[in-house]
Order: structure tokens, then sequence, then C-alpha cells
């Protein structure tokens, strides 16, 4: 590892305050960005229910010592799912049945990712990392108001909806500025901080797992558990504007969505820049984002079962013919958009900085806020309902309004395709930015708009998540979903042009860009979040 300068900074963005100021420590401990988002990741499964884990799947994505890599560790379909799971006698969807309750998770990825990202670039003890969480959990934190409120809306959400889950038996008593024990998942860190990944995937832990699927008609086995693992896989390394582009490659849809995005705009672009949130400017990215989420629906998916094209997804004379029919004061007809080629909201994500110039950003999630609903009784955390992420059935949308197709259907062992884009980007191969957000399907529109803002719009980290952001994804038909503050002039004109508005905020960023050898983090206004360089 390169030497750092004795004044060299480092920094983090995180989506809470004690995430932050456990993944500072362990950086002032002499730890790596890696160990950093270890720990991380790990206070984050007590701390921030809503979508930090160990019962979920991510992203990782590094750059350390001038390399780049990628730690997939999105979960898997358990052995006995099959394609039709979902579906019902007539061949329709059952309603939440992937969304909801113990059919809705996929075998967890997290632990094992944590793992292999320990085995190849962590420098601290494994069990260095760990005590923070196992702190937390045991001796407990105190509430954010923000948690409380959420815990409390759900509940409520689903006691309306009827679901079979046991979430209030064990989130119910977290109440605003008190503190909140959770001594299952206590022991449950304690087993993984002993014994590494086997204690999550084998022993204690994975039989009280399968013994709570088939106590409840679950069917994730003890060897589901035992077979997975994360894997290594080569980040997408593109060049842009002057930049190099690492982000995240297939099971991840987003990194050629936010490469596709970012080279058609360089193509059509007018030679007088345009402002930023203006008319054409929502106009021409939106259009972008029909032909990419076209894209996305047919040729993405685990590409340990199929073959991606990335190289002719990513060819510029592809692109270049892709957005040749985009024009700039008229809406091209959404069923007119086809493939080109011939043939939870509640994620969270956080953003890392050390001393010797190397990044993380990770993204995690158990997909939806509080995953299924479900927690495994005796282990103390929330099961993800990621199996929603698969194509049900095709050409039917999912929770997030995706349409997917035979790329990603639902097959054992196999990892559902992803929005996530933990993107870092490179000038001269050194870090410029890291970010990454969550929001489904919008975590795309939000990485490559957050680029945008600090490249071709000069902003600050702070203003660059705060700055309001929009969303389009093919269907629903011409829907633009904006945050608040978006200028009313510019709503008005977009609803004459035949777009639809919808305000309604998503993601929650946290990013760090390096401005000539300073460092500026920030963490988005609306969450929780945390970011300080020191």
């Amino acid at each position: 590892m390169a030497k750092a300068d004795a004044s060299a900074q480092s920094a983090v963005a995180m989506p809470d305050s004690y995430s932050s100021d456990t993944a500072r420590a362990i950086l002032e401990q002499g730890g790596n960005a890696v160990d950093a988002a270890i720990a991380a990741q790990f206070v984050l499964a007590v701390t921030l229910p809503e979508a930090g884990n160990i019962g979920g799947g991510g992203f990782m994505l590094i750059q350390k010592d001038g390399k780049g890599d990628f730690i997939d560790y999105r979960e898997t379909a358990p052995s006995a799912a099959h394609r039709d799971m979902y579906l019902d006698k007539k061949g329709d969807v059952i309603t939440n049945k992937s969304v909801y309750g113990i059919h809705a998770s996929g075998v967890p990825g997290s632990v094992a990712g944590m793992w292999l990202a320990h085995q190849k670039h962590g420098s601290l003890k494994w069990n260095t990392l760990l005590t923070p969480a196992v702190k937390l959990a045991e001796n407990g934190f105190i509430v954010h108001p923000k948690l409380a409120s959420s815990i409390e809306r759900y509940i409520t959400r689903m006691a309306k909806k009827e679901v079979n889950i046991n979430f209030a038996e064990h989130f119910a008593l977290a109440k605003a500025n008190t503190v909140f024990k959770q001594p299952e998942l206590a022991a449950t860190l304690k087993r993984i901080r002993e014994q590494g990944k086997a204690g999550f995937y084998e022993g204690k832990t994975a039989k009280i797992i399968a013994d709570f699927m088939d106590e409840h008609g679950g069917i994730i086995t003890q060897a589901d558990l035992k077979a997975y693992q994360a894997k290594s896989r080569t980040p997408i390394k593109a060049d842009w504007n002057g930049y190099e582009v690492l982000t995240s490659p297939p099971p991840s849809s987003g990194g050629i969505a936010i490469l596709q995005w970012l080279k058609m705009y360089e193509l059509i672009k007018p030679s007088d820049k345009l402002a930023n949130n203006s008319v054409s400017y929502i106009h021409l990215l939106a259009e972008i984002g029909k032909r990419v989420f076209a894209d996305r629906a047919e040729y993405l998916g685990d590409p340990d079962f199929y073959e991606v094209p990335k190289t002719e997804l990513l060819a510029m004379e592809y692109l270049k013919e892709r957005s040749s029919t985009i024009t700039p004061d008229k809406i091209s007809n959404t069923e007119d958009i086809k493939p080109g080629l011939y043939e939870s909201e509640q994620t969270t994500h956080f953003s890392i900085v050390d001393k010797w110039g190397n990044a993380v950003a990770n993204t995690t999630t158990i997909n939806l806020g509080f995953g299924s609903g479900v927690v495994v009784t005796g282990a103390g955390f929330l099961l993800n309902d990621e199996m929603d992420d698969f194509s049900a059935k095709p050409g039917v949308m999912n929770v997030f309004g995706a349409i997917g197709g035979k790329a990603n259907e639902i097959h054992p062992h196999k990892r559902m395709l992803s929005s996530m884009t933990p993107t870092i980007l490179l000038k001269d191969n050194k870090v410029k930015m890291v970010t990454g957000s969550p929001g489904g399907t919008t975590i795309i529109s939000s990485v490559y708009e957050s680029i945008l803002n600090a490249v071709e719009f000069n902003m600050s980290a702070e203003k660059t998540v705060n700055s309001p952001r929009f969303h389009h994804q093919l269907w629903p038909k011409n829907v633009i979903r904006y945050h608040p503050g978006l200028d009313k002039q510019v709503i008005n004109a977009l609803e004459k042009m035949g777009y639809s508005l919808d305000e309604r905020r998503f993601g929650d960023m946290h990013v760090i860009i390096n401005n000539n050898g300073k460092l500026d983090a920030a963490s988005e206004a609306s969450g929780r979040g945390k970011a300080v360089v020191f």
C-alpha cells in the first residue's frame, strides 16, 4: 500500500451517525477504506433496520492501490425456487407473495460479501471490525425520531394489508430517543465475530434460519446457506468526458445504464450548455431514460446464467443510433421504444475515502423498507424481499414499476437483477468522486445526475446531494418523478409537452468529491446521514 501523507485527508459519508462514527474510528485506528466499510455495514444491520442488514445483500465497489474490484454479495434464489413460483393456477402473479412474508426472501449475501472483502483487502482483524456492531446490539442505541416514525408507519401499514409477518413483535418497542437493545441480533453478530463467514452460513445460526423457514413454510435450507458464495467481479471501466467511470457490472443493471445515460447525453446535448434542471435538460435525460430502461428489461440479468451483451450496449455506434431519434422539443412514443440490439427503495449507500486515496462505494439492501417484514426468531435479523427483483412473469412490473424478461427470470441459485450502482469517478486513475444512492430503479437516475452535478455543473458535495433530482424509466408512460424544489415554470412547461409530473422524494445520497486533493463530503439533508472530512 502506498505511504500516506501525514496531512492526507479521509472522508466518510454515511446513512446515520453510528455508521459514520464507526467508520471514522476504524480509519483513525489505521484501518483502510475496506475495513471501515465492513465495520459500517455491520453497524447498519443494528441501527438502520430499514435497509442495513445481515439478511440481505449488495455490491461493494473498491478502488485500492490503483486497482478496481467489485464484491458481488447479491442474494440468490433458493434451490427450491422456480420460474413460476409466484404465479397462480391461471398464470397470473399472486399479489404481494414476492414482497412480504416468508416466501419473499433470497439467500442472504451480506456476511459472505464482507468476509470476501476482508479476505482480499482488509488490514485490521475481523473481530475488531465486528465489535462496534456487537456493542450497539447488546447495549442498545438511541433511536432516531425518523427511525421511530418509519417503524410506526410500517406497523400501521402492514396491519392494514393483513400480511403474515412478525415485525411488530421485534420492533414495536423502538421509540424515539430511547435505548433499543437487540439481544438475539447481538448473539448472532457474536457468532459471526468469532467464526467469520461460517458463523452465519453454518452451525447454530444456519440451523436457526433453516428451522424458522421450515416452521413457517419457507424454502431456504441449511444447504442453500452453506452453498452461498459472494463473488469478486471485474468492475466496468469506461472513459467519459475526460474521466474514467468505475462502476457496477451485472447483476447490477445500473453500471451499464448510467454509462448509456452519460454517453448519450454527451452525444446529443447542444453546444450551448444546458442549465441544470431546465426543461430541455430534463426532457433530454428523460428521453435517454426511455431507451436505457427498454434495454434494461431485455438484456440485463445474472451473468452466471445469461450472457449480457455489455460491449454491444456501450458501443458508441449503437449509442449514436439509439439517441438519433431523440428530438429536443417532442416526447417520443413510449410504445415505440423497444430494446435496441438485434437478437426499496429502502436500500442504503455509503462512501469512504481513506488517507491512502483508496475508496469504497457500497450499496446494500433488503429491498423494500424493512424487507419482507419477517424477523428470524432466535437470530434477530430481518429477511430481505429480494425475490421481487426477479421477473415473476415477462412483461409484468415489479413493485418498482420495472418490467423484466427472460434474462431475469427465476432460477435456483441465480442472482436477481439489481439497480444498485455504487460508482467511483477517476481522473488519471485517482479518485475524483465516490457516489451511490438507494431508491430502487431511481438509483440509476440519482447516480448519473450526481456525476453531472459534480462535473458538468461543478457543484459542491452538499449541493450535489441536495439539488432536486428527477427520474423517468419508460413506464409508467411519460411520468417524470421529481424532488420538491423543482422550478414551477419548468414543471408547467414539461406538463405542456405532455409529461405527467409526480412529486415524490427518492434516494438518500452520500457523496465524496476530491477537488484537487481536498476532500468534500455530504449526506442528503432529508435523511439522517452524517458526512465527515478529517
